[in-house]
């Protein structure tokens, strides 16, 4: 797949996404980026660390946020973008479900929409991917928890996604897909969302695993959110060995070493 002016082997090989959150409201790091000086720092300091792309969202996502509008959202996250694409040769990801968003987004230099949604929240985000022609990450998501036979849910939601994205003309190979951990998922489907996550392969789509700090590390632990790097950890390694090739996460260097580690392991010749 084709991310921007990048080529990302999703078939043989995996990569780290980077969290920029220009917000100050995120559940892990509201605040600490949302002045574009630091966001910089930042974005430098994830590169280094073997960050392949780096994906900025503007609007929190936390349980029990509020939706700001679209103005707001773009006031945060094109002026950033912009400063991105000046500064570092590394691909970005806007992390939205509203077209209007997206769309300045793509404008200010973004080359993959991220939609917490997939496409079933504001179907002109499915348009816009396909006018621009550029990668888009569908994740599952639902207003409430599946109430039977869970992995067979989260497959079929993600069929309606996948519908919506092949009407607007959207191509299989700029797709990927999110079990989306974290939303509308019980504790127990979050765990089982990671354990089954080879069962999305079977939908024909490389698979990006985004657990980052979420509750389901903190829950399973007993950890702030602040201390759950090796939950995340754990959880990157399992999606290794389940076949996911993108690992959406805050703290670059730890899950690139683990990733990277995983690969080796799993790659090994007998």
């Amino acid at each position: 797949m084709k991310i921007g002016k990048h080529e990302f082997d999703l078939k043989h090989d995996c990569y780290i996404m980077g969290i920029l959150n220009v917000t100050p409201d995120s559940f892990s790091d509201g605040g600490k980026w949302n002045d574009i000086d630091r966001a910089l720092y930042h974005v430098e300091e994830m590169i280094a660390e073997h960050a392949a792309i780096i994906d900025v969202g503007g609007e929190s996502t936390r349980p029990g946020y509020e939706r700001i509008s679209d103005e707001e959202e773009i006031s945060r996250v094109a002026p950033i973008i912009e400063k991105i694409k000046t500064r570092f040769d590394i691909p970005i990801s806007i992390d939205t479900y509203k077209s209007r968003v997206a769309e300045a987004a793509v404008a200010a230099g973004a080359d993959m929409l991220n939609d917490i949604w997939g496409f079933r929240a504001d179907e002109q985000m499915a348009a816009l991917a396909a006018r621009e022609n550029i990668p888009c990450c569908l994740m599952h998501n639902r207003q409430e928890p599946a109430v039977s036979d869970f992995v067979a849910t989260m497959k079929n939601d993600l069929m309606k996604s996948l519908e919506i994205a092949k009407s607007a003309g959207v191509k299989d190979e700029q797709i990927i897909l999110d079990p989306g951990v974290g939303f509308g998922k019980t504790f127990e489907q979050n765990l089982l969302a990671v354990k089954h996550l080879d069962s999305l392969l079977e939908l024909g789509y490389p698979v990006l695993l985004a657990t980052s700090r979420k509750s389901v590390v903190g829950l399973a632990l007993d950890l702030p959110k602040d201390q759950r790097v090796e939950g995340t950890v754990a959880t990157t390694v399992m999606g290794v060995e389940r076949g996911a090739c993108m690992f959406r996460v805050h703290d670059v260097k730890e899950n690139y070493r683990a990733m990277r580690m995983a690969q080796a392991i799993f790659n090994a010749m007998e």
